[in-house]
This record gives C-alpha cells, sequence and structure tokens, in this order.
C-alpha cells in the first residue's frame, strides 16, 4: 500500500534498473502522473496515439515507437477497461521490457478472465477520492518479481529494512538503500479496508449504472450525436467512469454549459501530454497523435459514482437527450469505430 498511485508508480521506477536519457512507451492520453514518474528519474516519454474505441494506447503501433533507448511500456487501462494486455504483453517479452501498467482506474477490470494490474511487471492502483474505493488519497503497487518486491519495501521504508526489522529478520535496521516514505497512513488505510472486502458489491452498482447509461443513450448513438464507451469481448470493465464523445468540441463546450445550468456536475478529461507545456520540452506538437486530438476536445463524462440514485441518473438521461435535441448537425463515427480486440 502506497499514499498514492503516483507514488506506487515512483516506486516501480525507482525499483527498476533505469539510467537518464531511457524511454518508456505510454499513452498521450493519460494524467502526468503516468509521465512523471519516470521523467523524474530523467527518462524521456514517448507517446504512442490511442485506439479510437476504447482510447486505451494502440497496441498496434507499439513497434513504430519503440527504440533502441526504450525500457519500459506502461499501459494505462482507461475508464477501467484493460488493454488489450496480449499483444502488448508478447511485444514487451520479444523486445525485453518491463511493463508498468498505470490499473488506476481499473480496480476489479479483469482481461480474458485475469486482473487488470497483474499482467506486468508492476501494477499501480489509486484510492483517490474519484475512485470505485477511495481513502481521500492512497494507492497500491502490485509487484510480480520477489526480488523487485524486497527493493521496493526498502524504498518506500525510507531507504532502510525496517520491515526485514519488524519480521524477525534483522536486531535492528538502518539505512540500506535510496528511498522515500510511500507509506499510506493508518487512518486512510482503516477507511479503505472496509470498501475493499465490499468491492464485488460496489462493482455491481457501477454497472448497473453504466448499463442503465449504455442503454438509455444508444438512440442517441445510432442517430449519429454521440459515440459511447466501447467494452471489447474478453473484458469486464471495472467501471470507473462513463463518457461521451460528441460531435465537435463546440457541441462538448454547449452540451457541458446546459448541464451546469441545470445543476448537473459533467466534467472533461486528459489534455493530451504530448500538447503541454512539458510535452512540447520533448519535442512533441500538434499533429503527432491524430486520434488522441481528435477525441480529447469532444470528451465528456457524465456523473457515475457508488451512491448515485435511479432518479439522480434519469435526471442526467433526461437532461443530455433534451439538450441533444437541440442540434441539428449529424455525425456518422459507427463505421470508423473498433468493436473487438484484435
Amino acid at each position: 500500500m502506497t499514499s498514492s498511485c503516483t507514488h506506487a508508480l515512483e516506486l516501480a521506477y525507482l525499483t527498476i534498473p533505469f539510467e537518464p536519457g531511457d524511454e518508456v512507451l505510454l499513452p498521450s492520453f493519460t494524467f502526468p502522473s503516468t509521465a512523471n514518474a519516470f521523467v523524474l528519474r530523467g527518462g524521456v516519454p514517448r507517446f504512442v496515439d490511442i485506439r479510437k474505441d476504447t482510447l486505451n494506447m494502440d497496441e498496434r503501433l507499439l513497434a513504430h515507437s519503440c527504440t533502441r533507448r526504450t525500457r519500459v511500456i506502461s499501459p494505462v487501462h482507461y475508464a477501467g477497461v484493460p488493454c488489450e494486455m496480449e499483444t502488448l504483453m508478447s511485444f514487451a517479452r520479444r523486445k525485453r521490457l518491463v511493463v508498468v501498467e498505470d490499473a488506476a482506474q481499473a480496480l476489479g477490470a479483469t482481461y480474458r478472465g485475469r486482473p487488470a494490474g497483474s499482467f506486468g511487471d508492476f501494477g499501480a492502483f489509486s484510492f483517490h477520492e474519484t475512485k470505485n474505493c477511495i481513502c481521500g488519497e492512497g494507492g497500491s503497487l502490485v509487484i510480480r518479481h520477489s526480488s523487485d518486491a524486497r527493493r521496493a519495501k526498502v524504498i518506500r521504508q525510507k531507504g532502510t529494512n525496517r520491515d526485514q526489522f519488524f519480521q524477525g529478520e534483522v536486531d535492528k535496521y538502518s539505512w540500506v538503500d535510496v528511498g522515500s516514505s510511500y507509506l499510506m497512513s493508518d487512518l486512510q488505510a482503516a477507511y479503505l479496508y472496509p470498501q475493499l472486502r465490499h468491492l464485488s458489491a460496489i462493482l455491481k452498482k457501477r454497472r448497473e449504472l453504466y448499463e442503465r447509461y449504455r442503454q438509455a443513450l444508444r438512440g442517441e448513438e445510432q442517430a449519429g450525436r454521440i459515440q459511447l464507451p466501447v467494452i471489447p469481448e474478453g473484458i469486464e470493465s471495472g467501471y470507473h467512469l462513463f463518457h461521451v464523445v460528441f460531435r465537435s468540441e463546440k457541441e462538448r463546450q454547449r452540451i457541458q454549459e446546459g448541464f451546469r445550468r441545470s445543476g448537473i456536475l459533467s466534467v472533461i478529461h486528459y489534455f493530451p501530454l504530448h500538447l503541454s507545456r512539458m510535452g512540447r520540452r520533448f519535442g512533441y506538437g500538434r499533429g503527432d497523435f491524430p486520434v488522441t486530438e481528435e477525441v480529447a476536445p469532444r470528451l465528456l463524462r457524465l456523473p457515475l459514482y457508488n451512491a448515485m440514485t435511479g432518479t439522480e441518473q434519469k435526471r442526467v438521461i433526461s437532461t443530455l437527450k433534451n439538450l441533444l435535441s437541440k442540434s441539428v448537425s449529424s455525425w456518422t463515427p459507427a463505421a470508423h469505430r473498433e468493436t473487438s480486440i484484435s
């Protein structure tokens, strides 16, 4: 357990043998923590465009993006829908790359029956206040290899072998490696623990809300007014969020303002990292990742939270339909959507 998912990712990269200038493959459509964790150690981000269906990193572009300096792949399971991990892991094994899964949004999600976050060498989870299970801030790091786990425990405990001392393996603990304090507090853990015990019930409720949105808004998608999320065959989502992609950024802004006037909170999501100030410092610019740039400004997240009532959700749905009915332009993305895992 860690004090945040950001710290879980940092802990992973402190554990991995890593040299300044080494590269990590990751999507531009993600939170800055995915990049910061290795940039803090002198790493260089090598962004990869996303798929049009799941908005996850496009595994078919990995070979094109990989260079002789690439050391790590960091797939992000967007919205709780796992990436195409079979293809990704096969590529990583061929290239002998470390895989650090950013599973911040994917607690409870599975890919072909196996939990997201359990495929790579490391898997980082989040318990931030917006996630399925929360403790204000908090995270965890799943580690495949016992040797990495032993070092991570030392780094997590300020660079000391304190865990060994508590287990009776040494008679005193001391400074043995680099480290920091990445510990989750007792209060955070106490708040989080009962939620984890009831994770199956939480996922069931979120799936019901998710499917209700999808059923209620299917007609709007068929009419070409919006694009709904896609969960490929063989995947069980963590149902972290429900997003809608509109025909244009202007349309998204109009709908979001309509929600605001109705007292309904709706939020956009990631500003592409390659277009940010930091992204430009690494040489990226507009036009580098067309799918990311096309989708990001048109995406809006609808309210979805554990305590949401049916009445509240019906109000969101009816408001959205009413706002969409005032628009006359058409859009037909269905022919371009990918609906199954390659």
